[in-house]
């Protein structure tokens, strides 16, 4: 965390915060105020713009201008003097950086963080840029040179500034308008493989040229592709990306989890930041590879991200961190690197020669002089594993007295509902308890602390305090973990929570005329626009994890009302993901999804029997990414059933599987063996 909060200086308007990127601005010489109508109403009534700077609290480049500008006295007096300065915690309110981030994306063609805008009193853009430094260098103005010039053409060209603005806000207004509603292509997948195939890198895996993200959102559409279509190269690109970024740097090999992305080609040299987020969908990915290719490596990858979060990013009440850091003691990635006499120090001559050569530690090293431990060389022999890992955990245990970097304990829904989502899914597929008991604790804190007495879900919690109205993200996501927690246990409680959960989305987010769902709800704040995101950057966007969520609660509950509705929300889109479907990985999975083949498998039994439990395993530990899997308790009453549920019985006293598609069901199976032949059989 930045110096400032503990530098003595008199503190602004942000000190009675909850989020900890606002409150590591606290104490700035800059003037800071949070989002709100006091900001607004002092610009107006000093006629000044609005200064906007949007970041987050483990952001690198954040810190870089903190150190640089809002730590420094005279910009700060300038600042403070020609501007009414406002910070915003992107992931507090992604409403708002949703709309300036498009803004900033149109007017210079690249976003990012920090985000800076400048605008008028009444919220209207009329420039925008990203990191800027104090003074100008390498082609980059800098804010002493570029707030007086703003600053001149407010008060000598105003009429120019305004006419901008409303260019700006109606271009806004026009895209958050648009619905670009129609059909999907039948050709569409293979033209989003096509897509994939040529931003994949054949050396090192992953899509695109460094800086290299994840992207886990694609491997999911190219594991449903190779299932569906059984096309080899699909697989291939997701078994190249998921070994490739294990053996690169981007993975913690000393305290495992993902960092958020790496800054080559190589997945050697991280962002160090990690993110809760990009945490849960990689476990997922790597459990739905296990599941296809039965490789215990992915299941082990999957463990070691769990391990991580539990450890490290686990409240004492069970809910989950949003992120770490990449500073610490003021140093990028300083908590995460070694020298080859620290290795030796802690494991000994022999043992930390031999870690250093399979890790990759050397005295020149591979980052800034020193070294990220990295299997680029190639993943260690079974034989060598055991070793290997004692000296980790020898080497685990030096690192932990090292100064951490600064945790966010900010408790946020959404990515809450994504890491509860993976949990329940890892318990499944991994036959863990210990992960459905971490999920049902997570979703229980979320349910009690993040939810209004009238059912409305909240953004964000910390100390005690959750505010702000829940976005799209926030309900699309957790939506998605209490069906994976009701598939995982098997607990109605879980599916109607669901379906409750799912008709407060629809009527807060849902556009009745053009379809879709807008980022932020009807009772929510309203901006200058209010736009639905569809596209999947480095997470899924809520729109497209809500149509898979509308047609998996469709399959559970025999509803044709939510299949008509996830089919109208994946047309909402069809003309934009038909022109760029690269762009709208998870939407695909949908779709893919909508278009068949689809199952539900019900099994009829008793919970205790032992081949309920044999079908229930055998369900869960194949890939079948269109299949809902249900369970009907022996002699449960109708009342609590979808209709189609209840004529299923056991037949002759054994546990049952009815396999079903599109609500009609073939002959009932009451053996294992011919369960386990049609789950082959797809």
């Amino acid at each position: 965390m930045s110096a400032s909060l503990d530098s003595g200086r008199k503190a602004n308007h942000l000190i009675t915060e909850k989020s900890p990127y606002l409150l590591q601005h606290a104490h700035n010489p800059v003037d800071w105020y949070p989002w709100g109508e006091e900001a607004f109403e002092k610009a107006a009534s000093k006629d000044t713009p609005v200064f906007l700077s949007i970041g987050y609290s483990t952001c690198h480049w954040c810190h870089v201008m903190e150190r640089e500008s809002f730590e420094d006295e005279a910009l700060a007096a300038l600042l403070n003097k020609d501007y009414v300065c406002i910070k915003v915690d992107r992931e507090e309110r992604p409403d708002i950086d949703s709309i300036y981030m498009s803004v900033c994306q149109a007017m210079t063609g690249h976003g990012g963080w920090p985000l800076t805008i400048i605008m008028t009193p009444d919220k209207k853009p009329f420039f925008a840029a990203t990191y800027l430094p104090k003074h100008s260098r390498g082609g980059m103005t800098g804010l002493m040179d570029l707030l007086p010039r703003i600053r001149e053409l407010w008060e000598s060209k105003r009429e120019v500034v305004l006419a901008s603005c409303e260019k700006i806000v109606t271009w806004l207004q026009k895209e958050a308008g648009e619905s670009g509603a129609g059909k999907l292509d039948e050709e569409l997948f293979q033209r989003a493989l096509e897509q994939c195939r040529d931003s994949f890198d054949s050396d090192y895996g992953g899509f695109g040229r460094a800086p290299k993200f994840p992207s886990p959102h694609k491997l999911y559409f190219l594991l449903r592709y190779y299932f569906v279509y059984g096309e080899p190269s699909a697989l291939e690109m997701v078994e190249k990306t998921l070994e490739s970024m294990y053996r690169g740097g981007i993975y913690d090999h000393i305290g495992f989890g993902f960092a958020r992305y790496s800054t080559d080609s190589r997945w050697l040299v991280p962002h160090f930041e990690k993110m809760l987020y990009d945490n849960a969908l990689l476990a997922i990915a790597y459990l739905e590879a296990y599941q296809l290719t039965r490789k215990d490596i992915y299941a082990r990858l999957a463990r070691e991200i769990f391990t991580y979060v539990l450890r490290d990013m686990t409240s004492p009440e069970g809910a989950f961190y949003s992120a770490e850091d990449a500073d610490s003691e003021g140093v990028e990635g300083k908590f995460y690197l070694w020298t080859p006499e620290q290795i030796i120090e802690v494991l000994g001559r022999t043992e930390g020669a031999f870690f250093a050569e399979k890790y990759d530690i050397s005295s020149r090293g591979n980052f800034e002089g020193e070294n990220i431990p990295n299997l680029l060389k190639g993943i260690p022999s079974e034989l060598d594993w055991e070793r290997l890992e004692k000296s980790r955990g020898q080497l685990f245990a030096v690192r932990e007295k090292r100064v951490h970097p600064f945790k966010d304990d900010k408790i946020l829904c959404s990515w809450n509902g994504l890491m509860i989502a993976a949990l329940a899914f890892a318990a499944r597929v991994l036959d863990e308890p210990g992960y459905l008991q971490a999920a049902r604790r997570a979703a229980a804190f979320i349910l009690s602390k993040l939810r209004r007495t009238d059912g409305r879900l909240l953004a964000s919690y910390r100390e005690g305090e959750a505010v702000y109205p829940a976005y799209l993200d926030d309900y699309a996501y957790l939506i998605w973990a209490m069906i994976e927690l009701y598939e995982a246990s098997y607990d109605r409680e879980f599916l109607q929570t669901a379906l409750d959960l799912n008709n407060e989305m629809l009527r807060y987010f849902g556009d009745e005329d053009k379809g879709g769902l807008f980022i932020y709800g009807s009772d929510s704040e309203q901006l200058i626009a209010r736009p639905k995101e569809s596209y999947d950057g480095a997470l899924p966007s809520g729109n497209s994890v809500a149509a898979l969520n509308l047609l998996r609660l469709a399959r559970l509950t025999g509803s044709t009302e939510l299949e008509e509705r996830a089919q109208k929300q994946l047309n909402c889109f069809a003309d934009s993901i038909n022109a760029m479907p690269g762009a709208y990985a998870f939407l695909l999975c949908a779709a893919l999804y909508a278009a068949g083949p689809d199952q539900q498998i019900v099994i009829v039994g008793e919970a205790e029997e032992a081949n309920s439990s044999l079908m229930l395993d055998s369900i869960n530990k194949s890939y079948h990414p269109f299949t809902v899997s249900i369970f009907k308790q022996e002699g449960e009453a109708d009342y609590n059933l979808p209709d189609f549920l209840k004529e299923m019985q056991r037949i002759n006293g054994k546990s049952t599987a009815y396999i079903c598609s599109h609500f009609t069901c073939q002959e009932p199976i009451t053996s294992i063996h011919e369960l386990n032949h049609c789950l082959q059989n797809k």
